[in-house]
């Protein structure tokens, strides 16, 4: 009697279980998670909602201080002298909101009550994180719908799932098996992307959008479904200038010269350059020249100020005369030392060799993808602080290894594998 062989689970199933498990597995941690930035949107969130300023500060400064007095318990349980004493969280968050609250009445006495924000820094500070719309308005329903610590967790959730799903939707354009664009997908979750993208504040959503925009590429170098792969390069770049609108500047400064690369390949070959590519050329260009006239019309924070805001450590000391020479000192400083951080610790280096291989294997859609995960780069330049939590500026150039390594995995396993011919005597010996 023949066994019925049950029917094998379809690649979309296999894409849901995988992120439904990665979204388990973040339960262990649904507080603790939030930086310093995280309380500037989470209040931006919560007057968008219609909370007063103060309501969005106690909303915010609960959150956070519950985050700190969480990390300080769990941190007292495993301390090999002080795991037997109190639980320190009641302290820590009495504490914390009191210096949270300290800070935010002096300003709100001195008058710092505009913009959506709640006064944590001054002005001037505050201006970068009014200038970013889009993750607030992201976070908006979640925390309306699922109150702030699980809104927010949730949102978190969504975001990065999204971000190895679309890892998945990318890989599976090129025509790549299924099994390994489920590995992308893993690679996604288990690298510092998720772990990153899982932090509230820009970054997953960033990461979500600029892969979408490659995503596109892929889709218009297949030649099948061009118009749509050209509507996500210009939808990601615009919703990109809510988000970030410095890395809608760079992706698109970055994709329009990586098509205009592919399209000069092509023309030196007599091969045409193909509409899609040009168009995606076209977009990019675009994407940078409004993103300048844009965030210069709408007042957004300068090259300038973001160099001022990185020398006097948040304007907390008076402005540079003349920041530039300083800012290309501290550059040189900032990449000697990061690069000998790397040496000592080769993952992230051999990660993106591995990453850029894969991506020699597929030379037009390599070049798309190595301009994406150049952003990351270039984020990190225009603020070389050694102290920020994570590496998390230079976040993006993950995405490298992420897709390039399950493309190099099926280029190794595509490879045709020689059988050595069976010589006479071998013949003969086996006719004995």
């Amino acid at each position: 009697m023949t066994r019925l062989r049950p029917r094998a689970w379809r690649p979309r199933t296999r894409v849901l279980l995988l992120a439904a498990v990665f979204a388990v597995l973040q339960l262990a941690n649904v507080t603790g998670r939030d930086t310093p930035d995280t309380k500037n949107y989470l209040s931006y969130a919560l007057s968008l909602r219609g909370d007063s300023k103060r309501e969005a500060a106690a909303a915010t400064i609960d959150y956070v201080c519950a985050g700190r007095a969480a990390l300080a318990h769990r941190a007292q349980n495993v301390h090999v002298v002080r795991f037997h004493r109190p639980d320190p969280a009641p302290a820590v968050r009495e504490r914390c909101g009191a210096d949270e609250w300290r800070v935010v009445e002096r300003r709100l006495r001195a008058g710092q009550t505009g913009g959506h924000t709640v006064p944590y820094m001054p002005e001037r500070f505050m201006r970068i994180f009014e200038a970013r719309p889009g993750y607030p308005v992201f976070l908006l329903p979640f925390v309306s719908l699922f109150g702030v610590v699980w809104g927010v967790w949730t949102a978190s959730v969504v975001v990065a799932a999204a971000g190895g799903v679309l890892v998945f939707l990318v890989l599976r354009s090129l025509r790549v098996p299924s099994a390994l664009c489920l590995t992308g997908q893993g690679l996604y979750y288990v690298l510092p992307v998720g772990t990153t993208a899982m932090r509230p504040m820009t970054e997953g959503l960033m990461l979500a959008l600029t892969l979408a925009a490659v995503w596109g590429c892929a889709l218009v170098l297949g030649g099948r479904h061009v118009r749509a792969g050209l509507v996500l390069v210009g939808g990601s770049l615009a919703a990109l200038f809510t988000v970030k609108h410095s890395q809608a500047l760079f992706l698109g400064v970055c994709l329009a010269a990586a098509a205009t690369l592919i399209a000069v390949r092509r023309w030196r070959r007599g091969r045409p350059p193909g509409r899609g590519v040009l168009a995606v050329a076209a977009a990019g260009l675009a994407a940078t020249v409004l993103t300048v006239l844009l965030a210069r019309l709408l007042g957004y924070p300068s090259t300038a100020d973001s160099v001022q805001d990185l020398l006097t450590h948040h304007f907390a000391r008076p402005d540079r005369a003349d920041p530039w020479p300083e800012f290309w000192q501290l550059q040189g400083n900032f990449w000697m030392e990061w690069l000998r951080r790397q040496l000592w610790q080769p993952l992230f280096l051999a990660a993106l060799a591995a990453g850029a291989w894969g991506a020699a294997r597929r030379p037009a859609f390599g070049v798309f993808l190595a301009a994406a995960a150049f952003t990351g780069i270039l984020t990190q330049a225009g603020h070389p602080d050694i102290g920020i939590w994570g590496e998390r500026l230079i976040v993006l150039a993950w995405l490298l290894p992420v897709v390039g390594v399950p493309l190099l995995l099926d280029a190794v396993l595509r490879r045709p594998v020689a059988v050595p011919a069976q010589g006479h005597s071998e013949r003969a010996h086996s006719m004995r």
